[in-house]
């Protein structure tokens, strides 16, 4: 399309920075701040950094907490399920909310519900206790990132986007990334108890910040609430989020409650489809899936969701169970990804004005992909520096896409759905983390059996090659101590190959999604006040 007149020019940007809705704060002015708009930023970062963080914090203390509250492995399990799906079926009614009551009223008490609920599970005596509270954790959390991405795209205009953006983004991926070192070092110098209570400061002060400088924004006008709509998808989302926590225990479709949940999450979406393009005011507005851009972006950050997230969940075990790297170190060398991720995310604030985001987005994709690479060629025999390098490498990639990914998706779209894009894009980045997680765990576990396998059959008298391997590392076959040593030698090497099929596999998917950046419309780099499409 070519460029639109200066008028019309105008218009656009004022649909876009959200004028004529009536979600205030009113839209910047080109050249003119939001009053306290530096403090606003800060309070809404605290909130995003403080739920992100929380999400791979609690995972290096359960078994601390495991002791504690007297529980088994399999029970654990509920304290990370009963977040995730607190968190899942409450993000698509964070839009509702935020037009119903005003953005500020709901940010306000989700913080301090969040806040209170990170009490009540540092104080938790027993199992019950601790999966009620983190249910409610979850239900204060799900809110804070949606809407402190749709806070700073209202107190930006649209120029700033991409600066907005980087700055949010920093959070987003610091928290998961910093988590683990954080929980583990919290756990190891003091107690489990303070992966929780690390929130209260935070969660004080963000409060405080947003309390007096983020201005009322109530809707004026009242919109009737889709109970079907809502009910039908969060059951699809919750049967979802179940199937995939405990398939990997319950060995997946072998069993009768993997085949009902997933049967229910399909019956569910179906019926949550079939009634949103039927209904006259569903829960989740339809005109969200006219943009084009926003869509490819949903795509897209579902698709970062499995890379990023599935990677941070393979390499804390990878280290601690086969290089024998303690908690402590594993959140060390694990911690230079998020120095990528802040050189990416500072450098592309500036570039994404400038260059089209597409070319960006492919550079990083590309950039991730090579890490990805690099992780291919882990062994056993290897010190701390590849994990690191190819860690810098990845955060530096994901940095470069997740800026853009995030300027694109909401540049286009109207003020008006902003509470509701941000709260879909945000369940479709922690969707796309949990069945990228899930897939690499199955394959992590079926590879390593099959592997095992294939290199048992090798181990015998009559082939030299493992009779030389076996001399070479002391091993022997002659007692039941040297069996056990040999079995464990093989199964380190079978589950470290394993690892690697997953990063290879992830490699394959990361250039797979390159062509598919053509899906997205080009968006003429903002220069004042106003965007172009072409």
């Amino acid at each position: 399309m070519a460029d639109a007149p200066e008028e019309n020019g105008f218009q656009q940007a004022a649909q876009v920075a959200g004028v004529g809705a009536t979600e205030a704060p009113p839209p910047p002015v080109a050249g003119k701040r939001v009053r306290y708009h530096g403090l606003i930023t800060a309070s809404v970062m605290m909130a995003t950094i403080m739920q992100a963080l929380d999400s791979t914090i609690a995972n290096v203390a359960l078994p601390r907490m495991q002791g504690t509250l007297s529980a088994t492995q399999d029970q654990m399990g509920w304290v990370l399920t009963s977040y995730i799906v607190a968190a899942a079926v409450t993000i698509p009614l964070t839009g509702w909310l935020a037009g119903e009551f005003g953005r500020r009223r709901v940010f306000l008490i989700s913080i301090f519900v969040f806040t209170v609920a990170s009490a009540l599970c540092g104080l938790a005596e027993s199992l019950p206790q601790i999966v009620l509270f983190r249910f409610l954790q979850g239900v204060g959390g799900a809110a804070l990132v949606p809407l402190s991405q749709a806070v700073l795209f209202d107190i930006n205009p649209p120029k700033d986007f991409g600066r907005a953006m980087s700055i949010w983004g920093i959070g987003v991926t610091m928290g998961p990334i910093l988590g683990p070192a954080l929980g583990g070092w919290l756990t190891e110098n003091y107690s489990w108890r303070w992966v929780f209570y690390i929130n209260l400061p935070i969660g004080i002060l963000t409060f405080i910040g947003l309390y007096f400088t983020m201005p009322e924004n109530r809707n004026a006008k009242s919109s009737r609430f889709d109970f079907l709509g809502f009910a039908t998808l969060s059951i699809a989302i919750a049967a979802l989020q179940v199937m995939l926590d405990r398939g990997q225990l319950k060995d997946w479709f072998s069993s009768g409650e993997i085949i009902l949940e997933s049967a229910v999450s399909g019956l569910a979406f179906y019926l949550f489809l079939v009634h949103t393009f039927s209904f006259p005011k569903p829960f989740v507005n339809p005109h969200l899936f006219q943009d084009r851009n926003f869509v490819a972006s949903n795509i897209f950050i579902f698709l970062v969701g499995v890379v990023l997230f599935a990677t941070l969940a393979l390499l804390p075990p990878m280290l601690q169970n086969q290089m024998n790297y303690p908690v402590v170190l594993t959140g060390l060398v694990t911690a230079p990804r998020g120095i990528g991720t802040l050189i990416g995310m500072m450098v592309v604030g500036r570039l994404v004005t400038r260059f089209d985001p597409r070319i960006i987005m492919a550079v990083g994709l590309l950039l991730t992909a090579y890490s990805l690479w690099q992780m291919t060629q882990f062994s056993l025999l290897m010190n701390s520096w590849p994990v690191i390098i190819s860690g810098i490498a990845q955060g530096l990639g994901v940095g470069l896409v997740y800026v853009p990914l995030s300027t694109v998706a909401f540049t286009t779209l109207p003020g008006t759905l902003r509470n509701e894009g941000t709260a879909f894009f945000n369940l479709l980045r922690n969707v796309g983390s949990s069945v990228g997680i899930s897939v690499v765990e199955f394959l992590l576990t079926q590879n390593t059996q099959r592997l095992h396998a294939g290199m048992v059959e090798h181990v015998t008298p009559y082939n030299a090659t493992s009779s030389t391997a076996l001399t070479s590392a002391h091993l022997s076959t002659g007692s039941l101590r040297g069996l056990e040593a040999l079995n464990a030698t093989i199964t380190n090497q079978a589950t470290m190959i394993a690892y690697i099929d997953d990063f290879q596999l992830m490699m394959v998917l990361t250039l797979a999604t390159i062509p598919f950046l053509f899906i997205i419309k080009k968006v003429r780099p903002a220069t004042g006040s106003h965007v172009v499409l072409e």
